[in-house]
Protein backbone atom coordinates (compact mmCIF):
# COMPACT_ATOMS: atom_id res chain seq x y z
CA UNK A 1 0.00 0.00 0.00
CA UNK A 2 1.30 3.58 -1.00
CA UNK A 3 1.91 6.12 1.70
CA UNK A 4 -0.26 9.42 1.56
CA UNK A 5 1.56 11.85 3.32
CA UNK A 6 3.64 15.01 2.73
CA UNK A 7 7.20 13.48 2.76
CA UNK A 8 8.38 13.62 -0.94
CA UNK A 9 11.50 12.70 -2.89
CA UNK A 10 13.91 15.44 -3.90
CA UNK A 11 17.13 15.44 -6.25
CA UNK A 12 19.96 18.09 -4.85
CA UNK A 13 22.70 19.33 -7.63
CA UNK A 14 26.01 20.76 -6.75
CA UNK A 15 25.97 24.61 -8.34
CA UNK A 16 29.86 25.32 -8.46
CA UNK A 17 30.48 22.40 -10.57
CA UNK A 18 27.68 23.46 -12.97
CA UNK A 19 29.67 27.07 -13.35
CA UNK A 20 32.80 25.84 -13.60
CA UNK A 21 32.62 23.39 -16.85
CA UNK A 22 34.16 20.41 -15.66
CA UNK A 23 32.34 17.17 -17.17
CA UNK A 24 30.20 15.11 -14.83
CA UNK A 25 27.52 16.08 -11.99
CA UNK A 26 27.45 16.13 -8.28
CA UNK A 27 23.72 14.69 -6.88
CA UNK A 28 22.12 13.69 -3.87
CA UNK A 29 18.69 12.04 -3.37
CA UNK A 30 17.13 13.06 -0.26
CA UNK A 31 13.66 13.75 1.03
CA UNK A 32 11.98 16.51 2.75
CA UNK A 33 8.27 17.72 3.99
CA UNK A 34 6.53 19.49 1.52
CA UNK A 35 4.25 21.20 4.37
CA UNK A 36 7.35 22.27 6.50
CA UNK A 37 9.62 23.05 3.79
CA UNK A 38 7.87 24.21 0.33
CA UNK A 39 10.96 26.26 -0.86
CA UNK A 40 13.58 24.54 -2.24
CA UNK A 41 16.36 22.67 -0.27
CA UNK A 42 19.56 23.90 -0.28
CA UNK A 43 22.44 21.99 1.45
CA UNK A 44 26.05 21.91 1.84
CA UNK A 45 27.01 18.16 0.44
CA UNK A 46 30.22 16.68 -0.48
CA UNK A 47 31.30 16.85 -3.89
CA UNK A 48 33.83 14.12 -4.90
CA UNK A 49 34.80 15.35 -8.50
CA UNK A 50 35.97 18.89 -6.98
CA UNK A 51 37.12 17.07 -3.47
CA UNK A 52 35.43 19.78 -1.20
CA UNK A 53 31.75 20.45 0.88
CA UNK A 54 29.46 22.66 -1.75
CA UNK A 55 26.50 24.12 -1.78
CA UNK A 56 23.84 21.79 -2.95
CA UNK A 57 20.14 23.16 -4.37
CA UNK A 58 16.92 21.06 -5.03
CA UNK A 59 15.94 20.98 -9.14
CA UNK A 60 12.36 19.33 -10.81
Amino acid sequence: MARKGNRIQVILECTEHKDSGMPGTSRYITTKNRKNTPERLELRKYNPILKRYTLHREIK
